[in-house]
């Protein structure tokens, strides 16, 4: 088998799926090459997993048509409540709390399931005339030409392609055999992931608790029903997971506190140990990356898939024009516009995150007196707030037309 197109995405992930959809979008030819086969990607069943689609990725999937086949099962974050404490201690008095009225453009973002995300993806990729989907397959090497990349496939086959994408995540093993390397860091800390059926609604609020070992993040579904990433230290963690599901509530619900009343696990429980990475480089010759194969970040404010969702935007507005001008999309020149737009940024965004959890994720006397001063604030300075708010829905900076 051998293909010839204009674009070769690798990785048919939430990232990648997304890039193969803006590029054909922009009337490219893709290939899309995913270690996953379709069906499992398609599949229809609740495991829990759900992610904070920030206002200009709503955009963009607004942009794209794939919104009109989401929004139904959307829940809109109305409001976030942030608070700092510790387990079996009273709710501190100061917290920051960002509310609907606070932007004049709508809610901050909304909650999507992962099943009903990849599933549209999944059809649309399918259903797409410019796109080949290439499932449960996986790329063994890489030669680049003058004009193109050629990529070997583990059955064989090879891809020609005037630019390669990397979107097969953090520390892409496809960005490495471009030659790009990372920088990072581990953390002493495991993310649990999981959904909870509660008998009280949350009415569209968001909670983000920090505490010693990491922050625990509620977050509101349809049908009382929600998100939960539960950061603990790696050690604990490890044992937790271990748990049958009575042991694992009986060491969520003094965290979780009983303001929803009784509450269940529903789905699957998933276990994520935490690290960061960065990309040195953006860009090799005819190769980008995007998504966590550029910044893999602390999930601690959830906007990993949004920063991924800029760096798509980004590059295909870049690639659409040059090639209405004439010019060649894969080239240097192009590539480096790209770096330029989004390393700074995203980068940026990588290492903030990392420095609110080094400093929530502790005991310290010190910071969380100032913690608690901080919040308190903050909460009392509505310029703030507003301008907190504007960041987390994504609509500050220099914003690629498809999140306008």
């Amino acid at each position: 088998m051998e293909i010839t197109t204009d674009i070769a995405v690798i990785g048919g992930g939430l990232t990648g799926s997304l890039m193969a959809l803006a590029s054909a979008n922009s009337g490219f030819s893709v290939c899309i090459i995913d270690a996953i086969s379709a069906k499992t990607q398609k599949d229809p069943d609740f495991d829990g997993r759900s992610y904070a689609i920030a206002m200009a990725s709503g955009r963009m999937l607004k942009a794209l048509g794939l919104w009109e086949d989401l929004e139904a099962g959307a829940q809109p974050i109305l409001d976030i409540k942030v608070t700092d404490g510790a387990v079996g201690e009273h709710p501190s008095p100061f917290f920051l709390h960002f509310d609907k009225y606070g932007l004049d453009e709508g809610p901050m973002g909304n909650m999507v399931e992962d099943r009903h995300l990849r599933s549209v993806l999944q059809s649309r990729l399918l259903d797409n005339e410019n796109i080949t989907y290439l499932g449960g397959r996986r790329v063994e090497g890489q030669a680049t030409q003058t004009t193109s990349s050629v990529l070997t496939l583990d059955d064989g086959g090879q891809v020609h392609a005037s630019l390669v994408i990397c979107a097969d995540g953090r520390n892409s093993t496809s960005a490495k055999i471009a030659g790009i390397t990372y920088t990072g860091w581990e953390y002493a800390q495991s993310a649990l992931v999981c959904a909870l059926e509660h008998e009280y609604s949350l009415n569209g609020f968001a909670y983000q608790h920090f505490m010693p070992s990491g922050p625990l993040a509620i977050l509101p579904l349809k049908d009382n029903r929600c998100s939960i990433v539960w950061t603990e230290t790696a050690e604990n963690a490890r044992a937790i997971i271990t748990m049958d599901n009575d042991a694992y509530l009986d060491v969520l619900k003094p965290r979780f506190g009983d303001f929803l009343g009784e509450i269940k696990l529903v789905g699957k429980r998933f276990f994520y140990p935490l690290d960061m990475s960065i990309a040195k480089s953006f860009i090799a010759e005819r190769v980008a990356v995007i998504g966590d194969a550029a910044h893999g970040m602390h999930p601690i404010a959830g906007q990993g898939l949004n920063a991924g969702m800029r760096d798509i935007a980004a590059l295909s507005q870049l690639c659409k024009e040059a090639k209405e001008r004439g010019e060649d999309f894969g080239s240097q020149a192009v590539l480096t516009r790209y770096q330029e737009w989004r390393r700074f940024d995203a980068t940026a965004l990588t290492l903030t995150m990392d420095v609110l959890n080094r400093l929530f994720s502790n005991d310290s006397s010190l910071l969380r007196n100032l913690r608690t001063i901080g919040i308190g604030v903050v909460n009392q300075l509505p310029s703030a707030k507003r301008t907190f708010m504007r960041e987390a829905a994504g609509v500050t900076g220099n914003l690629p037309d498809l999140m306008r």
